[in-house]
C-alpha cells in the first residue's frame, strides 16, 4: 500500500508506519457537561484498547439542514469548552471551521482545523488554515473525484504546510443518499498524506428526513472494516451516549457503548492486513 507523511495532531501521530487513529466525539458540542461526559469516555476506551484518539467536537454545525437546527454554542464558548478538555484531559482537540473569520480564534486552541466538506474548494478559507501551520484535515466534498483533491493539497502547500490529512466521507449517489468508494482511499493515498474514513458521515443521508438528515447506522461497522482493509491511517466517527436523543447527527452516529466492541475488530483487520 502506499506509503505517507507523517503528521502530528498534538501528541498523536498520523501516517507512515503509525498504527490506525481514532478521531472521535459528538457531531456537535451539546453542553459543556456533555462534552466532558463523551472525552472522558472516548479516552478511557482508547486508553484501554491502545489506540491514538484525537477528539472532536463542533463548535457551530453551520451547515445545518434547517434554519431550525440545532448548531452548537458558537465559537467563543465552544473554544472555551475544548480548551478545558485539552488541558484537563491532555488530548488533542479538533473541529470544524467553517468561515475564514473564526480561523485565528480556532488556531488559539484547536490541534487541527476541519474544513468541511462542503467548503472543501474554499480557497480562501483553507489558505488561512494552512497558514495557521496547525495540521488541516480537509474532506473530500461529495461532489469531488478523489484525483480532484490534490488541487486542494496544493493550495495548503503553497502556504508553506505539509501537515495534511485527507478524509473520505462518501460521494454524493442520486438524492439523498451516499455511497462510498474505496478506491478513493488508495488514490488520495497516491497525494502522499494520510487518509482517513469518515464512517459516520459516509452513510448519511442528508435531507433524508425532510427537515434533517438521516442515516444508516447498522452499515458503519462493517464500512469501517473495509476501509481498514484498504490501508486507511485513521478512522473518523462521531459517537454519542443516546443517539436517538442527540441534538444533530444522531441517525448517523454510533452509541457510545458499542464504540469499543468496533474498534477491537477494526484493530484486528488492521493487524490481518499488516
Amino acid at each position: 500500500m502506499p506509503a505517507t507523511k507523517e503528521v502530528r495532531i498534538g501528541n498523536v501521530r498520523i501516517g507512515a508506519d503509525n498504527p490506525l487513529v481514532l478521531i472521535a466525539g459528538p457531531c456537535s458540542i451539546e453542553s459543556e457537561s456533555s462534552a466532558v461526559r463523551h472525552a472522558k469516555a472516548l479516552k478511557d476506551i482508547t486508553g484501554r484498547l491502545g489506540i491514538s484518539f484525537v477528539y472532536k467536537a463542533s463548535y457551530d454545525k453551520a451547515n445545518r439542514t434547517s434554519i431550525d437546527s440545532f448548531r452548537g454554542p458558537g465559537l467563543k464558548k465552544g473554544l472555551k469548552i475544548l480548551k478545558s478538555i485539552k488541558e484537563k484531559l491532555d488530548i488533542p482537540v479538533l473541529s470544524d471551521v467553517h468561515c475564514k473569520g473564526d480561523v485565528k480564534e480556532a488556531a488559539k486552541v484547536l490541534d487541527m482545523i476541519q474544513i468541511p466538506a462542503f467548503l472543501s474548494r474554499q480557497t480562501d478559507l483553507i489558505l488561512a488554515a494552512a497558514k495557521t501551520g496547525k495540521a488541516v484535515n480537509i474532506k473530500k466534498g461529495q461532489f469531488l473525484a478523489p484525483w480532484d483533491m490534490r488541487h486542494i493539497v496544493k493550495k495548503i502547500e503553497s502556504a508553506g504546510n505539509k501537515n495534511i490529512v485527507l478524509t473520505e466521507r462518501g460521494v454524493s449517489f442520486g438524492y439523498n443518499n451516499l455511497v462510498s468508494d474505496f478506491r478513493s482511499v488508495l488514490i488520495m493515498k497516491d497525494l502522499g498524506y494520510p487518509v482517513v474514513y469518515d464512517a459516520t458521515h459516509s452513510v448519511q443521508m442528508p435531507g433524508g428526513l425532510g427537515d434533517k438528515s438521516g442515516g444508516e447506522k447498522r452499515f458503519i461497522p462493517y464500512l469501517s472494516m473495509a476501509a481498514v482493509a484498504c490501508g486507511v491511517n485513521g478512522i473518523f466517527v462521531e459517537v454519542h451516549e443516546d443517539p436517538d436523543k442527540a441534538l444533530s447527527d444522531g441517525p448517523n452516529m454510533v452509541r457510545l457503548d458499542d464504540l469499543e466492541a468496533m474498534i477491537m475488530k477494526l484493530k484486528r483487520v488492521e493487524k490481518a492486513v499488516k
